[in-house]
């Protein structure tokens, strides 16, 4: 950790309770692992037979890494060593054992993605006992583990071929429950495949040929909340959900609001995004589903700067800028410069120094920071599966391993990295020169990405105290220490080409400060954790609005931590603060969202809704998941291409369990707001499982 030369007094670190708090990765580093591609730790579980290649020449096949591979390297320190607190693994489900063979090649589902039972274990990982061992030996790290999870399909399927692979089939815990052909029961959509048209394409046809679950079945709703109950039970930390723009997102908020009501952890899904695509359904998903989201935009904005070239630092800062706007909690978006998914960010016969520049900004940036496994060894590989290539190396001497060894701790000592503002301070197309915030705590970072001219930084004006600050990378990207007189101002540096320099200053907190609350979505009764600094010690009062919790509700406090019991309000999103004992107020989180009650997943349908051209039809009712009839929070634009056909519509909707509800469906054309005629429709939703509700238009 960089130090101020002068006197300045520096905070001691805050404790680490990054296991105990499974709602806030926010000054974690997430290293995500192909768990097939990382180290074999146990050769007795590998596959046999054609489904294995022990050389992994032909990367489709299984290559045997495994979680003791894991294991291994978290208790050679690897992990720790190169500051990463959090482990993101492959899909640790059952999968399909067949190799299916395409255009004459064999594949494998090495990958994790091609599921047959989500209650079992894949044996080419592990056993049970395996997996718990490796939840064992992180936690006693400090490492949090984080799975993928894919609730959107199983594995390959063909409509009249149920010789084909596994035909999609689902097993529970090892029986039977249904296969893609001769589905009477309804557990699979069979609309064909998706050709990404439009979002509604995307989530009711089939991603490729894979069996596309119908998560409006109610064995279906059932299965997977139970499935993820039980890798809750195991102590996961964390969940990666693949697909989510290819799931209902009302299913998917009543499947978080499930986990919420059990053991809250930090999930975030996978909306993919393309470069230079910005889109307000993405934004909407992430701030209403009760999860995060890679944050897509952000990786691949750092892409283009960094990696192609083919954008400059304004691109960055307006992304910056943008998404800080656009994510009520920008700081649970988990950030990234590539992953199994996309071409490795490094490219062969590159100098590695874009990769190193990448990273520093990923590191010191908001959000949860992401790392693919070998980005520090420099690996390459462009499309799957050169991009998933078996590990090359464990070297702790790479200039990447140190650069992430050196920023990572930052993120727990100094919270202005883990949860601050983020405001540019110095620009031009090669410049970058950032500040984070975080009440009396700051750090400063300046990237050159100019690989040949040195940068001459005059006027540069930041939130450091008087004084001269060390480099914190010492060096390692080429940055020098920094001088900053009264007010802020620094004196003229030069800031080397390709160079990188981080500044910080920390100190103790004179007024309380919320930096995180989570989970954003809660139900009255359930617990929230607020993470900051300056609370004290002695209990005070948390505000959920204008309504005080206190005493027995407030089930832990610390200084930089307090535990609430959401209180019986009115639904809604909330404003949230902290009052110390002294009376001090904190700053406000804004948009935490209490659910009327348990969650269910209904589908409204509403025939005979004709519109005009631009209208769009929505739904709002009686309670806050249907907006409380306001009409800017109604839920839609609503479906009609592929459920139903136009002039009917349909939307599956998380909703009050239990309760009877009044609705209406109203058109919308920008400004322009029609409502339905006649009396409001009533239902009462069902007690569990899932409900369908179909009306018609009232003209």
């Amino acid at each position: 950790m960089a130090v101020a030369i002068s006197a300045i007094p520096l905070a001691t670190a805050a404790p680490d309770t990054s296991v105990q708090n499974k709602q806030n990765f926010s000054s974690d580093v997430i290293y995500q692992i192909v768990t097939d591609r990382f180290l074999d730790g146990n050769a007795s579980n590998n596959p046999t037979g054609a489904a294995y290649d022990a050389t992994c020449s032909n990367m489709k096949l299984y290559c045997g890494g495994d979680w003791q591979g894991i294991v291994n390297k978290i208790n050679d320190d690897y992990f720790s060593n190169m500051g990463v607190t959090a482990l993101w693994i492959s899909q640790p489900v059952e999968n399909i054992f067949a190799v299916v063979n395409y255009s004459g090649v064999n594949i494998t589902s090495y990958h994790g993605y091609w599921a047959r039972d989500y209650k079992k274990t894949n044996p080419a990982f592990g056993s049970m006992a395996d997996f718990e061992n490796l939840i064992a030996a992180a936690h006693a790290k400090g490492i949090k583990v984080v799975i993928d999870f894919a609730p959107n399909h199983t594995s390959p399927a063909m409509e009249t071929n149920t010789a084909f692979a596994d035909n999609g089939r689902l097993y529970n815990n090892g029986a039977l429950i249904g296969g893609y052909t001769n589905d009477t029961a309804g557990y699979f959509h069979h609309n064909g495949g998706t050709n990404f048209s439009s979002l509604e394409n995307g989530i009711y046809k089939n991603m490729y040929d894979l069996a596309d679950f119908n998560l409006q079945n109610p064995t279906i709703d059932g299965y997977m909340k139970d499935a993820i109950k039980l890798w809750l039970d195991k102590g996961i930390d964390g969940i990666r959900v693949d697909a989510v723009k290819h799931m209902p997102l009302g299913w998917q908020k009543n499947w978080m609001a499930a986990i919420n009501d059990y053991k809250p952890v930090f999930t975030f899904g996978e909306w993919f995004l393309g470069a230079n695509e910005v889109d307000a359904a993405n934004h909407q998903f992430a701030n209403e589903s009760g999860m995060s989201l890679l944050d897509f935009r952000f990786g691949q904005k750092v892409r283009q700067v960094f990696r192609d070239g083919s954008d400059t630092m304004y691109g960055l800062d307006s992304m910056i800028s943008g998404t800080q706007t656009a994510y009520e909690e920008v700081n649970d978006q988990v950030t990234f410069i590539d992953n199994h998914d996309m071409d490795r960010f490094q490219v062969d016969g590159a100098n590695g120094r874009k990769l190193e520049q990448a990273i520093a900004f990923t590191l010191t940036s908001r959000g949860v920071p992401a790392i693919y496994y070998g980005t520090e060894q420099y690996m390459t590989g462009n499309g799957d599966p050169n991009n998933r290539k078996r590990m090359t190396s464990f070297s702790t001497t790479t200039t990447a391993y140190n650069v992430i060894k050196k920023l990572a701790p930052l993120r727990k000592s100094n919270p202005a990295i883990a949860y601050g503002t983020t405001q540019q301070k110095w620009i031009n197309n090669d410049v970058y020169v950032y500040e984070r915030k975080f009440g009396n705590n700051v750090a400063v970072v300046a990237i050159n990405r100019n690989s040949t001219t040195a940068a001459s930084i005059a006027g540069l004006t930041t939130s450091l105290p008087a004084g001269t600050y060390a480099d914190a990378l010492g060096g390692t990207l080429n940055g020098n220490s920094l001088t900053v007189g009264s007010g802020g101002a620094a004196s003229t540096f030069n800031l080397a080409a390709g160079g990188v320099a981080v500044w910080q200053y920390t100190a103790a907190a004179t007024t309380p400060t919320i930096g995180h609350v989570g989970p954003m979505m809660a139900k009255a009764g359930n617990t929230i954790t607020i993470d900051g600094r300056g609370f004290g010690a002695t209990k005070g009062t948390v505000y959920f609005g204008t309504t005080a919790v206190t005493g027995a509700n407030i089930t832990s406090w610390e200084d930089t931590q307090i535990q609430a019991v959401v209180p019986a309000v009115a639904a809604g999103k909330y404003a949230v603060k902290v009052r110390t004992s002294s009376a001090v107020d904190s700053n406000v989180v804004n948009n935490v969202d209490v659910l009327t009650g348990q969650q269910v997943s209904v589908r409204f349908i509403v025939n005979n809704a004709t519109t005009n051209l631009g209208e769009n039809l929505y739904l709002v009712g009686s309670v806050s998941e249907l907006g409380n009839w306001d009409a800017a929070k109604a839920i839609g634009p609503m479906f009609n291409q592929i459920i139903t056909s136009y002039p009917t519509w349909y939307y599956d909707v998380s909703v009050p369990a239990g309760t009877a509800i009044q609705f209406k469906f109203i058109k919308k054309n920008g400004s322009t707001v029609t409502w339905e005629s006649g009396a409001n429709h009533t239902f009462t939703t069902p007690t569990s499982g899932t409900g369908t509700t179909i009306v018609n238009w009232q003209p």
